[in-house]
């Protein structure tokens, strides 16, 4: 075959191909998958284990995680059904970091606020051994922060089979305990969200109890504070905290009616696949690639 010929041939052959690829069916999008989406892949949010923060913006509604911190959310929902939080403030919001609330006073015997019938220490739970009725859904790349990373029910977790341990990671809006040095001193009265993109160098230093499904932006928007670590530095500047309820404890009425997906779906699987790979037509070049805190967690009204 003449040298020319097979240039032509090649050229050919590769123009096939580029129609071919062409021609292919694309992977659905995110919106597709969702779209898709039967009822059986959603469920609803647990009311005794839901946590309405009422600011004066707005709701910012937690699910809590009492999997894998059961005596830190049994204090937690204690100090709220005592109302402690109520009138309390945001205290710290740090840039990239953390937005956390709490007693001001917290630090003076004098001043502080009782905290009625909750214990005054808890355990750290940073951790929770791996039950025969555990379930976890891996997501397909490897983490650079632990051995396995993917989902337990909707909760971003990581696993360490040979430590047989789980725990939760710090991703958006992820909301874990404020504590000091000693490992124990977290009891549920300061609690924080994450409002940067990930800040897992906190896993498995602090107890995590659960993360915000609606209402981010209220607390990811606030001013950030000038004082160290981001507390506001004068009590004008600090946001109120108008109440803290649990969802069960609130008129059906009122409640915040929200579904998750399930991560235990093919239709979770599908949705990370449309983000590993995108392939809407704005993106050039798919990642092939996806970590956990980049995975998005659906929240939609119930219908």
């Amino acid at each position: 075959m003449k040298p020319g010929s097979i240039v032509a041939v090649t050229l050919a052959v590769l123009l096939a191909a580029a129609a071919a690829a062409a021609a292919a069916p694309q992977p659905p999008t995110m919106d597709q998958v969702l779209a898709a989406s039967k009822p059986s892949d959603w469920r609803t949010l647990d009311p005794q284990n839901t946590l309405y923060l009422q600011l004066a913006t707005g709701r910012v509604v937690i699910e809590l995680a009492p999997q894998f911190a059961p005596q830190t959310i049994a204090n937690i929902k204690t100090l709220v059904r005592e109302k402690y939080f109520d009138g309390l403030d945001i205290l710290r919001v740090q840039d990239n970091y953390v937005a956390q609330w709490g007693d001001p006073n917290a630090d003076n015997a004098a001043k502080r606020r009782t905290l009625g019938k909750a214990k005054a220490k808890v355990p750290a739970e940073f951790t929770m051994p791996l039950a025969k009725d555990f379930t976890f859904t891996p997501l397909p790349d490897r983490d650079g922060w632990a051995p396995q990373a993917g989902f337990v029910g909707d909760f971003p977790a990581a696993v360490d089979l040979q430590a047989h341990a789980a725990w939760l990671t710090h991703c958006y809006g992820t909301v874990g305990v404020g504590r000091d040095n000693d490992a124990d001193s977290g009891n549920g009265t300061e609690l924080y969200a994450v409002i940067a993109s990930s800040a897992r160098w906190l896993d498995r230093n602090i107890t995590v109890v659960g993360r915000v499904v609606q209402g981010m932006e209220l607390l990811s928007s606030l001013p950030r504070g000038h004082g160290d670590l981001g507390f506001y530095t004068k009590s004008e500047h600090q946001v109120p905290i108008k109440s803290v309820r649990l969802a069960a404890d609130v008129p059906v009425k009122d409640r915040a009616h929200l579904e998750v997906l399930r991560t235990d779906t093919p239709t979770f699987a599908a949705l990370v696949e449309s983000r590993r790979n995108r392939h809407d037509e704005w993106y050039k070049r798919p990642a092939g690639y996806i970590d956990m805190c980049s995975v998005p967690l659906p929240v939609r009204t119930a219908k």
